[in-house]
């Protein structure tokens, strides 16, 4: 599978997988994917972050392929600054968000556009979101917000987040989707979206047609991705759920340097290929 790297990419998740809890990508994996580009592999990046979030990460890591952004809602191509694909959810995600709100006051509520982010209820975890994605919100009611909506962030205390999902599915909303992001972050998606449905998008791409890919992920949003790729690979701190799912479990977590593993082991395995 992996003889010709020129024809491999990688496509990872980020937080958890890529980037250890620091947020900053380690110096041993940062220089394993310049040896996986000098011998003509692609390295690129599947995150939930809207591309306000996610602007800083094609310069920082030297990505020269389009990225999936929004879970899976889009593919942006930060050469063109351009987005290639996008699934936007129904009209009637509005009257949803603001019936979920209404009924789970305590769940922090981030409205994200293809051009802005919006923060209708704004509580320490949604606080920590924002945090974590780096970008200036703007805040307000679900009526007041403008722009195409791709997908709603609920945050909250990990210990709520089983009840709030037996009454999102007791709700049995219709035309969106939910996954659950990570241990405090639960996310509303049009249906049938996500980092796999990009993914496979992204296959069509021009150029890309003939690639193997290769997903890295370690949360339930990347379960999709990894089933919709030619190889899934998760690091050792992934979640149980995802190493179901996984060809190849790293032995290193993502404190320690899981993606130089993984490139390392392409790269040997295209030398004995040799």
């Amino acid at each position: 599978m992996f003889e010709h790297p020129d024809r491999v990419c990688i496509i990872t998740d980020l937080d958890g997988t890529f980037l250890p809890k620091s947020k900053i990508p380690l110096p041993q994996d940062l220089a394993a994917v310049r040896r996986f580009e000098a011998a003509g592999g692609l390295f690129t990046i599947a995150t939930g972050r809207t591309v306000q979030a996610a602007r800083r990460y094609p310069e920082e890591l030297g990505l020269k392929s389009p990225i999936i952004v929004f879970n899976g809602c889009a593919i942006w191509d930060a050469a063109v600054d351009r987005l290639l694909f996008t699934q936007p959810l129904p009209e009637t995600a509005r009257e949803m968000t603001a019936s979920i709100l209404a009924d789970n006051p305590h769940a922090g509520v981030e409205v994200l556009c293809t051009d802005e982010t919006w923060v209708v209820n704004n509580t320490e975890y949604e606080q920590e979101h924002i945090r974590i994605c780096g970008v200036t919100p703007r805040y307000g009611t679900v009526d007041d917000i403008e722009g195409t909506w791709l997908k709603v962030l609920f945050a909250m205390c990990p210990d709520d987040i089983p009840a709030f999902i037996r009454y999102i599915e007791g709700r049995q909303f219709r035309d969106v989707s939910f996954i659950r992001s990570e241990n405090k972050f639960y996310e509303m998606l049009p249906p049938g979206v996500s980092k796999g449905s990009a993914l496979q998008a992204y296959r069509k791409l021009p150029g890309m047609e003939n690639f193997t890919f290769v997903a890295v992920g370690d949360f339930d949003n990347d379960i999709a991705m990894l089933d919709a790729a030619d190889y899934a690979v998760c690091p050792q701190n992934a979640a149980n759920s995802v190493k179901e799912h996984a060809d190849f479990i790293l032995s290193r977590t993502c404190e320690e340097g899981a993606m130089e593993e993984l490139i390392d082991a392409i790269l040997h395995r295209r030398e004995q290929a040799q």
